[in-house]
């Protein structure tokens, strides 16, 4: 079932598809496709963090790239040059990183050179002194090493995707920015979100926490795990100041955006019911750090130890993030009980009627009376008893990764309306072993339109010519981005 059939991009509607193969375990220049060997089983070697990754992405919802946000630096200058939707290219850093040199503080934040927001606070130097440096950062204090990265992304209705890679220093960064009421908020993360966690993560001191000549977390020159209790101590506390300072950029994208909505809601108040889900994945040596607010998901393939891999019936699906939702009991609890004074906090199966998502970045209007308050008649959100009733608190998860651990889909919402997480894995692995240079993130991609298709009495074509927006009665907008973990057979065959 839903195997082996071609798919033909309708409209252009597959407004996202690039790849990128690792050229070599050596840390020579890599080579960017869309397509990569996959081995699996005991067969593929494991000296690396990952071997190659692949992104597609699917509008479902008609919306208008907005480039008057942050005074038309967003859409007029950053993103078009951080955009690359079908193949990777080659950078010399972030875009915008240099402006990172100008910092004189760390309480400064990038952002403040966008003329976007002023600074806002983070926590006292002698609260974190384990982790903050002191002075100002530089490009070459981030434990990264970002001097040269390659980069892809672009938008696809109201969802965008990143992907930045630096295969010589063995790290991946990956983001899916699932915007909704437009596309602003998601925007506004594309544009700004990676610049401001490489802010941060210029700010950790590894090297007074890690005795060690490369940043390798914990590992030995032999990249195996050290059996230093006191290294593993170490490489403990710096893991927690990665999360932290993941949380930190977060927070303070957070607050300039709501800077700018304040700013420009006379001129344009929908921006306050604007927002977006924020999922944020960095793969760096053997540990792969998440961040996720919303639904979308992070989802590892691993085999069950002490079983032969290569057995599709053997790999596990494992959620690597969680859902803030509604329908998430643990999440419905929270906000309940942080909204004691009000029985209806939660109207229909929504927040306080409007959104099902519990954590979201953006959407002012549930979280500050004043935004409520700029929108008219039923738009607004009556009785908005005791904001904020959406959370900015991420989830945040380390995984150190194992032999055992094949995959990892990264995917908004829109795919995991079709399909579990043990059909995701199910699917990948069926199909990366049987076309070791395909585009695994297409595929799922293709298959959900199938089922799409099929669930609505359509056949594929006759759904594919439906026009976007119209379309979003039948699915939602999709992002997916496949990545092959360790070094698997290295290969320069490119495939779109």
């Amino acid at each position: 079932m839903m195997r082996g059939e071609n798919f033909t991009d309708s409209e252009g509607e597959i407004k996202v598809s690039f790849g990128y193969q690792c050229n070599s375990h050596n840390g020579i220049p890599c080579t960017a496709t869309n397509g990569c060997e996959i081995w699996s089983g005991n067969d593929m070697p494991r000296t690396g963090s990952f071997s190659c990754l692949s992104g597609a992405a699917l509008s479902a919802n008609a919306t208008l790239a907005n480039t008057n946000i942050c005074n038309g630096l967003i859409g007029a200058e950053i993103l078009p040059s951080l955009d690359s939707p079908n193949s990777f290219r080659r950078i010399p850093s972030s875009p915008s990183l240099s402006r990172l040199d100008i910092l004189s503080s760390p309480l400064q934040s990038s952002l403040s050179n966008l003329s976007c927001s002023p600074p806002s606070p983070i926590d006292s130097p002698e609260t974190d002194s384990y982790f903050l440096k002191p002075g100002g950062p530089t490009r070459s204090d981030s434990f990264l090493n970002a001097m040269e990265v390659q980069m892809a992304g672009g938008a696809a209705g109201e969802d965008r995707v990143q992907a930045v890679c630096s295969e010589e220093n063995k790290w991946l960064f990956c983001a899916i920015y699932d915007g909704f009421n437009g596309r602003d908020a998601a925007d506004f993360l594309a544009g700004t979100l990676y610049e401001t966690i490489m802010f941060y993560f210029s700010l950790l001191d590894w090297q007074s926490n890690l005795d060690v000549p490369r940043p390798s977390s914990g590992l030995n020159a032999n990249g195996n795990a050290s059996a230093d209790p006191k290294l593993e101590v170490l490489s403990d506390s710096f893991r927690h100041g990665v999360l932290d300072s993941l949380q930190r950029a977060l927070s303070q994208a957070e607050n300039d955006f709501l800077y700018m909505v304040e700013q420009e809601m006379e001129d344009r108040p929908d921006l306050v019911s604007v927002g977006s889900c924020v999922l944020v994945m960095l793969l760096h040596g053997k540990d792969l750090y998440t961040l996720n607010l919303g639904d979308s998901r992070a989802v590892l393939a691993t085999y069950d130890e002490g079983n032969d891999m290569g057995h599709s019936e053997r790999l596990r699906a494992i959620q690597l993030t969680d859902s803030h939702t509604v329908d998430n009991e643990v999440e419905r609890t929270r906000l309940l009980q942080e909204h004691p004074d009000d029985s209806m906090a939660i109207v229909a199966g929504k927040v306080k009627g409007k959104l099902k998502v519990t954590r979201a970045f953006g959407v002012g209007y549930l979280k500050k009376k004043n935004l409520n308050d700029a929108l008219m008649g039923i738009l607004r959100v009556p009785n908005l008893i005791s904001p904020p009733y959406i959370s900015t608190e991420p989830s945040l998860n380390v995984h150190r990764i194992s032999m055992s651990d094949h995959f990892v889909i990264v995917g908004s919402d829109g795919l995991f309306d079709f399909f579990s997480n043990e059909e995701a894995v199910k699917l990948v692995h069926s199909y990366i072993s049987r076309n070791p240079f395909g585009d695994p993130a297409k595929f799922l991609v293709e298959q959900l339109v199938i089922k799409a298709a099929y669930s609505a009495g359509f056949s594929k074509e006759e759904l594919m010519n439906i026009p976007a927006g119209r379309r979003r009665k039948y699915h939602d907008d999709v992002t997916v981005i496949v990545i092959i973990l360790g070094t698997n057979h290295r290969t320069s065959k490119a495939s779109t």
